[in-house]
């Protein structure tokens, strides 16, 4: 038996939150972390190596590095650390522990306990009928997979999700292998976190990227850090704020809470974040309402506008306007209807702070809006990321030194395996790419997303899903449905590191399919092979795993899919696929004469740094229909909760990666010993006739009358907006309903949920309206 105790939320303490992060703290919170899981020689070695040059990437977020010349001998952050080190764990889940847990008692730990159980060392097999899995080896595993494959009427039954963790030789083997078998159901992690990002840069500037640099974060006059946490989130960004302020440039914050690593940053790597003050980061914070960002832009470009009649010729970027884009006439029309009433109600800001926003952008040459998940996960997602663009436009700050666009990813790989086609809606050029090169014609019906993924499962349409790293079950919206969903399959399997609840949601059959980590040395034919990567801004590099592997018997992601694909499709001249197994450089040779941008991929990638993949945006090209970058119209609207509701975000406490919470608290918020918590507003309390640690039901509203709730919230009084409210997922993921999603990005509604919160216990169930939703 495991000694690894399952913990409660019985132990919840609140302290006031953080007004600064990083510092020695998270030096000393990274060290007791990574010692817990393994051995000093074996944390040294792995720290050493993250992010460095000749070592591995690090698998969370996708933060760029500097350049080698300039990267610290400690290039990572607190998160960073622990997330390496659960990879780099001397703990091991063997057939012993399946033998000695069944999957009904596993499937009612938390996600914690699960994680907290080690690697797993070898391929598990859950038989129809059976409640335990149990081992098998490789080719009987391959081989079970490829039979179901292969015994589907059609290839569109068949499901292939991926995480960004993924690096890019193996996606594009994935989803190579998933074209040739003849679908393009490739959902993945993207859809439910910044789908909305990509569709409205592709919309607006032909391509569905960032167009900053590191260079650009240092050098700008304003940064606007917009739906998105740092500190948490990616912290590495609070040091290049930090050069940012340096430089004289100044730091706008625009969120629903307060955050500390926005507040004051003390660089744990810096004399002055050790035994200084630190750095104060945000020069303004805009405590805006879930989902009022349309509205706060549309009234900073009403704004620009009108200084512009004022003074004509000196606010606005003519050139850029007239030469570089079109539509500027109906946007400017639309854009002066702004009603300031709609503004303040959308937004919960007044209009002096608005205004005052908008002194700092007239006061600067260069502006970059930088945006996580605040932004994406509304129902109006796209149109307030085009209303972005807009606001960048008006004054040129797209294309040019220290402005620009910077989504900021969430994890390692995203954005590399969407640039290797991991992607249900690939452009017909990047098929036809591949048909050149491997000699068989692409399906062109698009495939399905995470949504409708769920959707196809429930509804008997897809019954084999093939998960490839992460988490499916607890990144997914709806939990209830999409588990059920998943058991309506005929086989699930999943490819992983580590124990997580998707191995507890079965198929009539399941397999695990256990896989080296990032950090794993991965040798084939005796040759030590390295991955690529590609980070938030377009930098595309080496990762080399430098650790013995959890076992002799794991094979890397690349081995797995290139065996499946074997088995399933058989191996030709066109499709070698033992070849790319045996050789990484054969599959990097491929991708380079099918992907644009990767000419000589071996030589570059193998260069320290590797190389930066063009933006077209940078260089005045806009691969657009027109050719030009798009001004929008994008009507006003806002979330509207009925009387005594909330709006409600859900997020990511500071001990946790994605799904996976490494402790249970969240020390810059207070919280401690406890995840079942829900942040509202005192005022909000008081009107609710609710109590500091009151126990609640958190019960979401929706038009399909199906209830969803997550059960025995301990109430914190917090400073959140008014009207809003936070919690942790996945916890509360079941609260988000599956055809809750953004226009046109199909992105899970996950940051402006409609809720009410009843007593834990509550016998009568009291009925709510149905949300006003958006106008």
């Amino acid at each position: 038996m495991s000694t690894i105790e399952d913990p409660t939320d019985d132990h919840l303490e609140v302290t006031p939150p953080k007004t600064w992060a990083t510092g020695l703290p998270a030096v000393t919170h990274a060290l007791q972390y990574s010692l817990g899981q393994t051995t000093v020689r074996r944390t040294a070695l792995t720290l050493l190596n993250i992010n460095q040059a000749k070592g591995f990437d690090c698998p969370g977020c996708a933060w760029p590095e500097p350049d080698p010349k300039h990267r610290h001998l400690q290039e990572y952050c607190e998160n960073g650390a622990k997330h390496i080190s659960d990879e780099a764990t001397s703990r091991r889940v063997t057939a012993d522990f399946f033998r000695e847990h069944s999957i009904s008692e596993l499937d009612g730990k938390s996600d914690y306990w699960l994680n907290q159980q080690g690697r797993l060392t070898e391929p598990m097999v859950k038989r129809p009928g059976s409640d335990h899995y149990e081992p098998i080896g490789w080719d009987g595993a391959l081989d079970l997979l490829a039979g179901e494959l292969r015994a589907l009427d059609s290839p569109d039954e068949a499901v292939f999700y991926t995480s960004g963790r993924v690096g890019n030789e193996a996606a594009f083997l994935l989803q190579l292998f998933a074209r040739a078998y003849g679908t393009n159901n490739l959902p993945d992690c993207s859809n439910m976190c910044h789908e909305s990002s990509g569709s409205a840069l592709n919309e607006t500037l032909g391509i569905g990227k960032g167009s900053v640099s590191l260079d650009d974060i240092h050098r700008s006059d304003l940064v606007l850090v917009v739906g998105q946490n740092p500190g948490t989130n990616h912290p590495r960004m609070l040091s290049a704020l930090e050069e940012t302020k340096r430089a004289g440039g100044q730091v706008v914050a625009v969120n629903p809470l307060p955050e500390a690593g926005l507040m004051r940053f003390k660089h744990p790597q810096k004399a002055r974040g050790i035994v200084g003050r630190g750095t104060t980061v945000a020069d303004q914070f805009l405590q805006i309402r879930p989902g009022g960002d349309l509205a706060l832009f549309q009234a900073l470009n009403l704004l620009l506008l009108e200084a512009e009649d004022a003074a004509p010729g000196t606010v606005l970027d003519h050139e850029f306007i007239d030469t570089h884009s079109t539509g500027f006439a109906e946007f400017a029309r639309h854009a002066r209807k702004t009603d300031w009433d709609d503004v303040r109600k959308a937004t919960g800001l007044t209009r002096e702070e608005i205004e005052q926003l908008h002194e700092r952008v007239l006061r600067s040459r260069s502006v970059i809006v930088c945006w996580a998940m605040g932004l994406t996960q509304h129902k109006h997602g796209v149109p307030t990321i085009r209303e972005v663009v807009n606001f960048l436009m008006l004054r040129g700050n797209i294309g040019r030194p220290g402005a620009g666009v910077c989504p900021v990813r969430g994890h390692s790989n995203v954005q590399g395996d969407r640039t290797m086609g991991i992607w249900e809606r690939m452009p017909q050029a990047f098929l036809d790419a591949l048909e050149r090169e491997f000699g068989f014609t692409p399906p062109t019906r698009h495939g399905w997303d995470t949504v409708d993924s769920i959707r196809a499962m429930r509804d008997g349409r897809a019954r084999v899903f093939v998960g490839v790293a992460g988490n499916f079950v607890r990144a997914a919206p709806d939990s209830d449905l999409t588990e059920a969903a998943l058991r309506t399959c005929r086989l699930t399997a999943h490819i992983s590191t580590k124990l997580n609840r998707s191995h507890t949601v079965c198929g009539d059959t399941a397999l695990i399919l256990p896989t080296l980590g990032r950090s794993d040395r991965d040798v084939q034919g005796g040759v030590e092979q390295f991955v690529t990567v590609e980070d938030s801004m377009s930098q595309v590099h080496a990762s080399r795993g430098r650790l013995e592997p959890a076992s002799g018997t794991l094979l890397s992601e690349v081995a797995i899919i290139s065996r499946l694909a074997a088995r399933t499709l058989g191996d030709s001249p066109s499709l070698p696929w033992a070849a790319f197994e045996a050789d990484y450089g054969a599959v990097r040779d491929r991708i380079s004469r099918v992907v644009p941008g990767f000419h000589d991929y071996n030589a570059r990638a193998a260069e320290p740094g590797g190389f930066l993949l063009p933006n077209p945006v940078n260089h005045g090209t806009f691969p657009t229909p027109s050719g030009k970058a798009v001004f929008t119209c994008n009507d006003f609207t806002m979330v509207q909760a009925p009387e005594r509701h909330l709006v409600l975000q859900t997020l990511r406490s500071h001990d946790q990666w994605n799904t996976v919470p490494y402790a249970m608290n969240d020390r810059y918020r207070g919280i401690h010993a406890g995840r079942r918590v829900v942040l509202v507003n005192p005022v909000d309390l008081e009107a609710l006739g609710l109590a500091d640690r009151d126990r609640v039901d958190l019960v979401s509203v929706w038009h399909d009358g199906v209830e969803r709730r997550a059960r025995d919230f301990r109430v914190v009084p917090y400073p959140t907006t008014p009207g809003s409210a936070a919690a942790y997922y996945p916890e509360t993921n079941v609260l988000v309903p599956l055809d809750s999603v953004a226009d046109i990005s199909n992105t899970p509604t996950s940051k402006g949920v409609v809720v009410r919160l009843e007593p834990s216990g509550t016998a009568a169930r009291v009925p709510s309206p149905p949300p006003t939703g958006m106008r």
